[in-house]
């Protein structure tokens, strides 16, 4: 007995069969996109930490136009590694690893607060939609052959019950998965916007690559030098740069939340 349209039949088979696992780690991928912009957005930690990195900036260029900056580019947190005093090995990130611990060293754990922020810069927004799309499409390719076999006759009866059941529960899973979808999307791009930037130009993957190698960096200094406090004053460090902190600090940051915070 020959079945009708047998390979648009075997691909509906093989999408039911994957369907199950393939929701289940989109699902997953969008709940540690989510978890990481609200681990880093409700992290106050963090914030006091860029309060601390402001204050640097300004007090550096003391004197100057950008000596009263209300923030900074995000990019600039990995710069502070490129800033250092003259004849000294001491960067920003030092000084700044050395006042945390003399003044907060109850921050330098900040951390642990960002349990899915290295799991999520594994994650392309990109590669998402593209897996949204063939989830829909996906379906619609179901409801397309179940429709197409119902002049089959007896032969596709078996099919279209199953068909008809696989439908029933998908619609369900891919209608949840969507708004799921479209609410990782908007706190994507509001976590940008959290710190001042522009979502087109400073995309979520941009954000938490920028943001984890920061957090890479200031622990490696924690655990390496125990950001042990020397006597390096930072009037020694002021002195020393002999530059101005233009390169760090940009009058960009009309972010309320943030901005309150560092008030």
């Amino acid at each position: 007995m020959k079945v009708p349209r047998v390979e648009s039949k075997l691909r509906v088979f093989s999408f039911k069969i994957q369907f199950g696992s393939q929701i289940s780690e989109f699902k997953k991928c969008l709940s540690t996109v989510n978890s990481a912009c609200e681990e880093v957005r409700n992290s106050l930690k963090l914030k006091e930490i860029m309060k601390k990195i402001l204050y640097l900036g300004n007090t550096l260029n003391q004197g100057t136009a950008r000596g009263s900056a209300v923030g900074f580019k995000l990019d600039s947190l990995l710069k502070l590694t490129d800033t250092r005093a003259s004849n000294s090995k001491m960067t920003l990130m030092h000084y700044l690893c050395k006042v945390l611990a003399a003044k907060k060293p109850t921050l330098l754990d900040f951390h642990l607060e960002f349990v899915s922020l290295e799991a999520a810069t594994k994650i392309q927004l990109k590669s998402l939609a593209e897996e949204m799309q063939a989830i829909i499409k996906g379906l619609e390719k179901v409801k397309q052959e179940l429709a197409a076999s119902e002049n089959d006759g007896p032969v596709s009866e078996v099919f279209r019950e199953t068909s008809k059941g696989f439908i029933s529960v998908a619609e369900g899973e891919v209608t949840s998965v969507k708004d799921l979808y479209t609410v990782v999307g908007r706190n994507a791009d509001a976590l940008a916007l959290y710190f001042g930037e522009d979502p087109a130009r400073c995309p979520f993957e941009q954000v938490t690559a920028t943001l984890l190698n920061f957090v890479r960096r200031l622990r490696e200094l924690t655990l390496k030098k125990g950001c042990k406090v020397v006597e390096d004053s930072f009037l020694f460090f002021y002195k020393a740069v002999k530059l101005t902190f233009k390169d760090v600090v940009n009058e960009a940051w009309p972010v309320p939340e943030v901005s309150q915070a560092m008030n």
